[in-house]
């Protein structure tokens, strides 16, 4: 029972995080069953989004909390969030992008706000640090940093999904834009 329902929060994630709109049959398709199954767990689109949302904050936070305490060094701590971001993939751009829509009013005050602030306060209080040392170009802020990870992160992905690059090949030249990209 849980596996079917991890299916179809899985489709979701990768459904929703290419087309917001996208219907509900089509995730239903992707997690191979059938509508009528689908809601079964779920009984509307919100309830299935705010199940994504919670289930990808919860991946993408203990990854980089891991990722976070393999070192002390907040050099060494930047490139292993990275990757770790890498690795939450399309989870990290789909609540990426829940949060940074032009409808979305993104205010603190809001639970689902403040998750997923909390979710990155480990990652962007290691970029702000690597600022304030100037390791950093100190040109640019931490939100222009985190928007500039999620980019390559995009990339990332659309590198995959296409076959274009070998998933190591993709990881190296993800970091060395990201690392180049902010003056490291």
């Amino acid at each position: 029972m849980k596996d079917t329902e991890q299916s179809i929060i899985e489709a979701a994630i990768l459904i929703f995080n290419e087309d917001l709109s996208a219907p509900l049959e089509k995730v239903a398709d992707q997690a191979q069953v059938t509508r009528r199954t689908l809601h079964r767990y779920f009984k509307d689109r919100k309830e299935l989004m705010d199940k994504c949302q919670k289930e990808i904050r919860k991946a993408c936070a203990v990854a980089m909390f891991n990722a976070y305490n393999t070192t002390e060094n907040p050099r060494e701590r930047l490139e292993a969030m990275f990757y770790a971001g890498l690795d939450c993939g399309s989870k990290n751009t789909f609540l990426h992008k829940l949060h940074t829509l032009h409808d979305h009013k993104h205010q603190t005050a809001d639970e689902a706000c403040s998750k997923y602030d909390h979710t990155f306060e480990l990652w962007k209080g290691n970029l702000q640090l690597l600022l304030t040392e100037g390791v950093i170009n100190q040109g640019m802020t931490v939100d222009w940093i985190h928007n500039f990870f999620q980019s390559v992160v995009v990339v990332f992905i659309n590198s995959q999904q296409k076959g274009t690059l070998g998933r190591a090949e993709a990881r190296e030249l993800a970091w060395f834009s990201f690392s180049k990209g902010i003056g490291i």
